[in-house]
């Protein structure tokens, strides 16, 4: 590791950011709402004050604070922009490295749960030969890697900077597994970097087909039923995205002024993307780590230089991806939209999974099968 270019980390909330948020919860001004339309119109007021009161008065940050502060952190300047990250080694010598990347609302936050069993495999009942060093950025623009400071950060820009930074860290052959912008910023890393990059793992994958009838006759009734809620989610489900890649910074002014509005803003994509059994999003995520997530953007006023993300990269929504000849592995939970014949003309496939229960953040959902699904896949290209 390159010390020189590699500060440690904690993080450190001022208690008067804190009252600052409390107080503007005590605060809010709450919108009308329509009788009888649930979610259909957006986040329920009446659900939004429970779960408002519940950050209010029950959420402890400096608990969840601490936990976060127990994993080794640190930060580095690629590029010209600040980059945090948590760097936790196996206590096994022959450990993979594994760089994790998270996607928009997500965070860090996502995979705290399953740092221990991927770093100490034995201490959860594993095998030690499925251990794994893990590196977990905050994506530039994200939480405690601080707001972006100028254009042009996009996902391609991204995966560079990660092959920077495992560079830095000494790490000569590594994995990479992601969700969410994760699912596409992690291919393109093993593009980038193919020499060291022995394997890319993804959930939550979203490929556009090209209209090739051969393509669609190679897909399942499964793929097809997936096909036709990507098509819905298309016209009813992306309204977040379309503000986010034209606007943020107007979408911005509410959300860095409104705890509320960030809530909301957040809450209702855990809604929305998680197990589609679950009722609310609470019953699919422990409401406190949902809560951390949110707090991370509230704390760090984050929240229009991550939807930024979206800005820079809407030139290449809906263009095919650069083929990746690097070994790759799948997992599709439901309400996700992995379709296979699609995943590969644009991976060398050889690891498939579908999951019957999870949706689009598993390392907060299923924490469990994501772990098995990436020491599966890892087992064959380690």
């Amino acid at each position: 590791m390159t010390d020189a270019l590699i500060s440690p980390f904690r993080i450190q909330i001022p208690q008067a950011d804190l009252d600052a948020l409390n107080d503007r919860l005590d605060n809010t001004r709450w919108p009308d709402e329509l009788p009888g339309v649930g979610w259909t119109y957006g986040v329920p007021v009446s659900y939004l004050k429970g779960l408002a009161e519940y950050w209010r008065n029950s959420y402890d940050w400096r608990t969840f604070e601490a936990k976060l502060n127990d994993f080794p952190q640190f930060t580095t300047e690629i590029d010209g922009q600040n980059i945090h990250f948590l760097h936790v080694r196996s206590p096994e010598p022959n450990a993979l490295p594994l760089i994790l990347t998270h996607g928009w609302p997500g965070s860090i936050v996502e995979f705290m749960n399953v740092i221990g069993p991927l770093t100490d495999p034995c201490a959860y009942g594993g095998d030690p030969a499925d251990a794994f060093h893990v590196v977990i950025p905050s994506m530039p623009g994200f939480g405690f890697s601080g707001p972006t400071r100028e254009t042009g950060w996009d996902m391609a820009r991204i995966a560079h900077a990660w092959a920077e930074l495992m560079r830095r860290l000494g790490y000569e052959r590594y994995g990479a597994q992601g969700g969410d912008a994760g699912s596409v910023i992690s291919p393109m890393l093993g593009g980038i970097d193919p020499q060291r990059v022995v394997g890319v793992h993804v959930n939550g994958s979203l490929g556009f087909p090209t209209g090739d009838p051969a393509e669609m006759a190679a897909m399942s009734e499964a793929e097809l039923a997936r096909l036709g809620a990507l098509q819905s989610q298309m016209t009813d489900g992306t309204g977040y995205a379309i503000i986010q890649s034209t606007r943020p910074r107007t979408l911005g002014f509410g959300l860095a002024d409104s705890p509320v509005g960030q809530l909301a803003w957040i809450v209702e994509k855990f809604k929305e993307w998680t197990d589609p059994a679950f009722e609310l999003p609470e019953d699919a995520v422990d409401r406190d780590l949902m809560l951390t997530n949110v707090s991370v953007y509230w704390l760090t006023n984050t929240a229009t230089s991550a939807a930024r993300l979206y800005r820079e990269g809407q030139a290449s929504w809906g263009q095919p991806a650069e083929r990746s000849e690097v070994q790759s592995g799948f997992a599709v939970f439901p309400g996700d939209f992995g379709i296979r014949p699609i995943a590969e003309r644009d991976n060398n496939v050889v690891h498939w999974s579908e999951f019957e229960r999870g949706g689009h953040f598993p390392a907060l959902e299923v924490p469990d099968l994501l772990v098995g699904d990436v020491r599966t896949f890892f087992r064959g290209v380690r």
